[in-house]
């Protein structure tokens, strides 16, 4: 018995398993609902298809999606609705990953064309996220106020761990493509952004929402890879770390450009106001979790910029 005990116990450790391994819900990406949206004839007609991170299912129609299954995952394909005229984007799709499936984030163009009214392309990066989206979209300003970042989560672990594959876009400079005026260009090479915050929150009585930045791991795709990276582990960072070596500015509070919004008790979507960094031993109330194809803000980007991912831990 003992052997065989301790035959297992090597097995385990060979095979890289870990019970204190944490995947997040649907986190393996093995299972998809998909939404069929028939798009207003003033912009084609089109039929087209929207995958959500959840049970396998569907989900049909022109109307608001809602997290199915107790998923925590929300993405940037989104159903919308402008001035009567119903409009979609997909970014984001399910693809393979040995035997199984995953998630695949791409940047690309997204034409609307509306026969003697409109023609309009604007740049639309993939993006997945622990939250909500707020649908229907109704115009195309402010894109993160459409969405609300964050779910409960106490827990204080060590490491995000996944398996990626990334694929950089040839250009040297990236655009910014807003559809409402000339396409500019935006210096540098992208990257592909991936974030775990993990965040003590409150609200006031006037229905702000307050936090403090409890831990830190964000990382940029600088590189294409050689096909998957597995298992990859990217340390979470407690309390104040502007004065560490591995610090950047990306890696600071939220706000500006990179400001995040959440769903307060009164069901508005309003500003996370991160006042400040925590104690290092702090618990947190709620944790972001968001990859995005493209980084840079919306509508910038690379066309072609493209992040896999699978196996979404917490390591403890």
């Amino acid at each position: 018995m003992k052997k065989l005990l301790f035959a297992i116990m090597g097995m385990a450790l060979a095979t890289g398993l870990n019970a204190e391994d944490e995947l997040l819900k649907y986190g393996d990406f093995e299972s998809w609902i998909t939404r069929t949206i028939k798009e207003s004839g003033l912009v084609g007609g089109n039929t087209r298809t929207l995958y959500e991170i959840g049970p396998t299912g569907t989900f049909d129609g022109a109307r608001a999606f809602t997290n199915q299954g107790g998923s925590p995952w929300a993405n940037s394909n989104v159903y919308a609705k402008v001035a009567g005229v119903v409009k979609t984007n997909i970014s984001v799709y399910p693809d393979t990953h040995g035997s199984g499936k995953c998630v695949k984030l791409t940047t690309q163009i997204v034409h609307c064309k509306a026969i003697g009214i409109v023609n309009i392309s604007v740049l639309a990066a993939g993006s997945i996220y622990t939250g909500t989206m707020l649908e229907p979209i109704t115009s195309s300003r402010n894109p993160m106020s459409k969405i609300s970042v964050g779910i409960p989560y106490t827990k204080r672990p060590k490491a995000l761990k996944f398996d990626y594959k990334y694929e950089a876009a040839p250009d040297e400079n990236r655009i910014k493509e807003t559809g409402f005026s000339r396409t500019r260009t935006v210096a540098g090479r992208d990257m592909a952004d991936g974030v775990c915050y993990l965040q003590k929150r409150w609200e006031d009585a006037d229905g702000n929402i307050h936090a403090l930045r409890v831990g830190t791991m964000r990382v940029r795709f600088t590189e294409s890879t050689n096909g998957w990276v597995e298992g990859k582990e990217f340390p979470i960072h407690y309390g104040d770390i502007t004065g560490e070596s591995f610090y950047r500015d990306w890696m600071g509070l939220v706000g500006g450009e990179d400001q995040y919004y959440a769903l307060n008790s009164k069901g508005k979507n309003v500003p996370i106001i991160e006042e400040g960094w925590a104690d290092e031993n702090e618990t947190p109330t709620h944790v972001v979790i968001k990859f995005d194809s493209s980084y840079g803000g919306a509508y910038v980007g690379s066309v072609g910029n493209t992040l896999w991912l699978d196996n979404i831990k917490f390591v403890h």
